[in-house]
C-alpha cells in the first residue's frame, strides 16, 4: 500500500530544535489517537457529525447509477464541462489529471478511444470563460452544473452564461446537454433542475464541498471520461479498513496527523509544503491545499475560544520547484514541514541518448530521465537534512485508480484526525461564508443590503469598482 517514511522528522536528523522524539510521542498520544479514530468509526453514520464522506466508497446505489447514465450518454458527447467552485472542481481534476493520459484533451477521438475530453470550468474570469466558450461546441458539450447549496453564487453565473448560450444554439434539446449535481432536498438548483427536466445526481448530506470527491461530484465525470471507478473504491475500501486500527504505530493518516499537528504546535512549522515529484500529481497537491486550509483553519475551538489555529498549506512541484522554492525552504525561516510525493514506478521510461561523448554533459547519456527524475527528488530530501527542515516521504506503489484512491482518503482521514487533535470542527468553514456572503451583498441580492453599504463602506479608496 501507500508508504509514510518520517524518518527526517525525527530529532536525531534534524536536530532537538526542529525535530520530535516520534516514538515517544506516538506512546505519549496514543490514547488520544485511538479515542480520535474509535469516534470518528463510531459516528460516521450519525447524522449531523458531518462524517458521511468516511461511507462514500460503500455507497454502491451511487457507483450504479454514475455507471448507468455514462453508458447512456456514450459516444454522445465530444466534451465534458464541469462547473463548479472549490471542492466542486478541484477534486475531479486532480483524479483526471492524474489518471488520464497526459495532455487528453489534445489527443485526437481515435486516441481517446472516442472517450469525450473534459474541461474544468473552476473560475469565473471573464476572458478564461469567453475562450473556451469560443471553442467549445455546445451541441457536444455536456455541462455538468455542481454545487451543493444550488445558489453558490459563481457556478450559477456560469450556469446561466451557458443556459442562455446553449437556449440559442439549440433550443429546448439544450436540455439533454444538462445534467445537475446537488442537494437532493433544498437549493435554487434543485428546484430549476425539476422545472427544466435535467438529469440531478444528489450529494449526500453531511459531505463537505472539500470531502465530496467521491461522490456523484466525482465519481460521475470519472465514469464518463472512462476511468475505472470501482478500482477507485476499492482503493477507498482498503484504506479504510488499514485507517480503522487505532493503534497509531499501524495507522499512517493518524501518524501524519500528529506530526503536522505537534510540528505546528510544538517546533513552529506553521506551513505544510505538498510537493509531488510527479507532474500527473500537480492537481492533487492544489487539491490537498484546500482540505488542509478549509479544514483546519479556524479561528474558534469546539469550546468557542479563540485560537486562531491552522497550517498555511502551499503546493510546490519536483523538480520544477527545486528551481525556485527550495532555496526559500532551505535558508529561508525554517518554519515548515515539506512532503514529498513520489511515485514508486512511472508508467514510461524515456532514455537520455549517448550523444555528447568527451563534454560536462556526458554523464547523462545512457541514464534514463527516470534516473534524473529519482536522482533530483533524493537530492532535495538530501539538502533538506543538510539544513535540518523537516521533511518526510509518501510513496505510492503506481498512479493507477487504485492508489489514487487510497492516497486521497488517506488525507481526508488524515485532515479528520489533525482536526480532532486541535479541537476544531474541521466541517465548516465560516470565514468562507462571510466572504460570499459579501458577494451577495455587492451584487444586489435582496436581503443582504445592509451588508452592501457595511462593506463598501470597509472597502472605500482601497480598491476599484
Amino acid at each position: 500500500m501507500i508508504d509514510l517514511n518520517y524518518r527526517n522528522i525525527n530529532c536525531e536528523i534534524v536536530g532537538e530544535e526542529n525535530g520530535l522524539n516520534i516514538e515517544e510521542e506516538f506512546d505519549n498520544y496514543k490514547e488520544t489517537i485511538r479515542k480520535i479514530i474509535a469516534d470518528l468509526n463510531s459516528n460516521k453514520d450519525k447524522p449531523g457529525q458531518k462524517l458521511q464522506w468516511m461511507n462514500l466508497g460503500y455507497n454502491e446505489e451511487t457507483t450504479w447509477y454514475v455507471k448507468e447514465f455514462a453508458a447512456m450518454v456514450e459516444n454522445r458527447f465530444e466534451n465534458i464541462l464541469i462547473l463548479g467552485m472549490g471542492g466542486s472542481a478541484l477534486g475531479g481534476k486532480a483524479v483526471c489529471e492524474a489518471l488520464l493520459p497526459p495532455y487528453w484533451n489534445f489527443l485526437t477521438q481515435e486516441q481517446r478511444n472516442n472517450l469525450p475530453r473534459i474541461f474544468f470550468l473552476d473560475n469565473i474570469d471573464p476572458d478564461q470563460m469567453n475562450a473556451l466558450l469560443n471553442i467549445l461546441d455546445l451541441k457536444k458539450t455536456l455541462v455538468n452544473v455542481i454545487t451543493k447549496s444550488g445558489d453558490t453564487a459563481e457556478v450559477m453565473a456560469q450556469y446561466m452564461v451557458l443556459k442562455d448560450k446553449m437556449q440559442k444554439e439549440l433550443g429546448d434539446d439544450y436540455r439533454k446537454n444538462v445534467i445537475a449535481t446537488t442537494d437532493k432536498n433544498i437549493g435554487i438548483l434543485k428546484q430549476l433542475s425539476n422545472q427544466e427536466g435535467y438529469k440531478i445526481f444528489y450529494i449526500p448530506d453531511d459531505v463537505s464541498g472539500r470531502f465530496s470527491v467521491f461522490s456523484a461530484v466525482g465519481l460521475l465525470p470519472f465514469a464518463l471520461v472512462g476511468l475505472n471507478i470501482d478500482e477507485i473504491t476499492q482503493g477507498i475500501k482498503d484504506m479504510d479498513l488499514a485507517l480503522k486500527n487505532t493503534d497509531i504505530h499501524y495507522n499512517i493518516a493518524a501518524q501524519n496527523a500528529l506530526i503536522h499537528y505537534l510540528m505546528d504546535t510544538k517546533k513552529g512549522k506553521h506551513i505544510s509544503v505538498m510537493m509531488p515529484y510527479s507532474n500527473r500529481l500537480r492537481y492533487v497537491a492544489d487539491w490537498y491545499c484546500q482540505l488542509w486550509a478549509e479544514s483546519l483553519g479556524k479561528e474558534r475551538d469546539k469550546d468557542n475560544n479563540i485560537v486562531n489555529v491552522g497550517q498555511t498549506p502551499i503546493k510546490a512541484i519536483g523538480v520544477t520547484d527545486q528551481h525556485s522554492q527550495i532555496q526559500l525552504y532551505n535558508e529561508g525561516p525554517n518554519n515548515k514541514i515539506i512532503n514529498i510525493l513520489r511515485v514508486k514506478e512511472f508508467d514510461t521510461t524515456l532514455e537520455i541518448p549517448n550523444i555528447f561523448e568527451y563534454t560536462g554533459i556526458s554523464y547523462l547519456g545512457g541514464k534514463t530521465m527516470n534516473q534524473l527524475f529519482d536522482a533530483e527528488a533524493d537530492s532535495t530530501i538530501a539538502s533538506l537534512i543538510d539544513y535540518k527542515r523537516p521533511n518526510l516521504t509518501i510513496t505510492i506503489p503506481k498512479i493507477t485508480p487504485y492508489y489514487l484512491g487510497q492516497l486521497l482518503y488517506m488525507f481526508e482521514v488524515q485532515t479528520a484526525i489533525t482536526g480532532a487533535l486541535y479541537n476544531i470542527d474541521a466541517f465548516d468553514q465560516p470565514g468562507v461564508e462571510q466572504s460570499k456572503n459579501y458577494t451577495y451583498a455587492l451584487m444586489g441580492r435582496v436581503g443582504y443590503e445592509d451588508s452592501a453599504n457595511e462593506v463598501k463602506s470597509k472597502l472605500e479608496n482601497t480598491v476599484f469598482s
